[in-house]
């Protein structure tokens, strides 16, 4: 068996100028991309070998596309001769020391010149130990394949229960937090509730299923504009989703779901789309991190760390427009990791460096077929067919790779003519920690 303390990270020396990036996501691929070449040694940690396309993640969990559909390995695309001295490893980083200029990971330390923390975010308990323990979150391809998993056996259990209150809870679903994560995923269950499961389950009654979408704030889709959450709002209930607004979630055992007020709601299933925040790296100095996001100046350097930077949804950029800091979607840290590697290259020609500038493309959202939404720049706020078209083309071209480009596009084009929606396959049956009922189905029913 292999023994760790055997592993080093075997990284060459060199006497290029290091940068080392911790994250594979939008930011440290695109700070890579514009970056690894001849000027720089480019080391990459992850504990991913891939880069996900995480807008899309809800698909996943719903069997509308299969993991390797939104994800590329990150080797393959920094494969070639276009990247000079690029090395990708596999690893955890547990701190970094900005004196000595070292990052710890878990097999061995590396020393940099310049540091780039891309690590995103992780979901946000609010500190509540129990939800954490029994809900699902959907931040990552394994989350999405647990909730796929937990979705479908709860089909299957419902299918073979007589027990009218067991069989209602199996069927109840409940999606905490109304932004984009939730909306697409409430739109995506109620289709598969009107499309594709009464076909599938032909002893069901699917007019019980209920879909609740959970929001604390007085409407959903929040950072939208209030035209287009009001249209989101109308496709949800047109869809028979049931919306709570201005409601929080004090408790969740894994069978029932207390409402601050009192109000419960027995379901065996929660799903956690409530809120992020910072995948923080511990050695950084307690005044460069605040509400678990690392704050940086307009250049995104740390604030009092030197040669240390932040991009993506993990940094805090204040800036006029923007004093609570960047959208946490895609394009910040897209458009940061760019600007920043152009940085870089100015600063070892001791040039001076430019302030970054969001440029805010607008935001989407989709709630089933022809429903979406878009606020786009111009003050143009569009719903229905328009936004979803809208919403298709940009998904499209923002993914990695023209493979996963064509499977994700022959996959929506059959959908849209068949209704149909994946293979629905339980690969690896998922069994919550303390999950009796679950556990004894998994092993009552011959699945392993």
């Amino acid at each position: 068996m292999l023994e760790i303390d055997k592993l080093s990270l075997n990284i060459p020396d060199t006497t290029k100028p290091r940068v080392v990036i911790i994250g594979g996501g939008f930011g440290g691929i695109n700070l890579t991309k514009k970056l690894a070449g001849k000027d720089f040694q480019v080391v990459m940690f992850d504990v991913q070998n891939y880069h996900g396309f995480w807008p899309l993640l809800y698909q996943v969990a719903t069997a509308g596309l299969e993991p390797d559909s939104i994800a590329e390995p990150l080797r393959k695309m920094f494969g070639s001769d276009d990247y000079e001295d690029f090395h990708f490893r596999l690893v955890r980083v547990t701190s970094v020391d900005p004196v000595a200029k070292t990052v710890q990971t878990v097999i061995g330390d590396l020393t940099y010149d310049h540091l780039v923390i891309a690590t995103g975010t992780k979901s946000n308990y609010f500190g509540n130990d129990q939800i954490k323990k029994y809900s699902f979150p959907l931040k990552k391809i394994p989350d999405a394949l647990n909730l796929r998993s937990q979705l479908l056996q709860c089909f299957e259990q419902a299918s073979m229960i007589k027990d009218p209150e067991v069989q209602q809870s199996l069927l109840n679903f409940v999606i905490v937090g109304g932004g984009p994560t939730g909306v697409e995923l409430a739109g995506a269950l109620a289709e598969m509730r009107s499309h594709i499961l009464p076909t599938d389950y032909p002893g069901l009654d699917f007019t019980k299923m209920n879909i609740y979408l959970i929001e604390g704030l007085d409407r959903v889709l929040p950072p939208m504009a209030p035209e287009s959450s009001e249209k989101t709002r109308k496709y949800l209930e047109k869809l028979g989703i049931i919306i709570h607004l201005n409601t929080l979630v004090e408790s969740y055992d894994g069978n029932t779901v207390t409402f601050k007020g009192g109000e419960q709601i027995r379901a065996h299933t929660l799903i956690w789309a409530a809120g992020v925040t910072g995948a923080v790296i511990e050695g950084l100095p307690p005044q460069s991190v605040e509400r678990g996001k690392i704050l940086v100046d307009r250049y995104n350097q740390v604030l009092g760390c030197e040669g240390i930077y932040a991009i993506g949804d993990v940094a805090l950029m204040r800036t006029d427009k923007y004093p609570k800091g960047h959208p946490g979607v895609a394009q910040p840290a897209i458009q940061q990791g760019k600007l920043l590697a152009k940085n870089l290259k100015r600063k070892i020609r001791n040039e001076t460096m430019v302030e970054f500038e969001y440029f805010d493309k607008g935001s989407l959202a989709i709630i089933g077929r022809n429903r979406a939404v878009a606020d786009l720049p111009g003050n143009i706020h569009l719903g229905g067919f328009f936004a979803w078209v809208t919403w298709l083309f940009v998904h499209i071209m923002y993914l990695i790779g023209f493979r996963t480009k064509l499977v994700v596009l022959s996959n929506w084009l059959y959908k849209f003519f068949t209704y149909e929606n994946g293979t629905r396959l339980i690969i690896r049956p998922f069994v919550r920690k303390g999950d009796k009922a679950t556990q004894d189905f998994v092993d009552k029913y011959r699945m392993e």
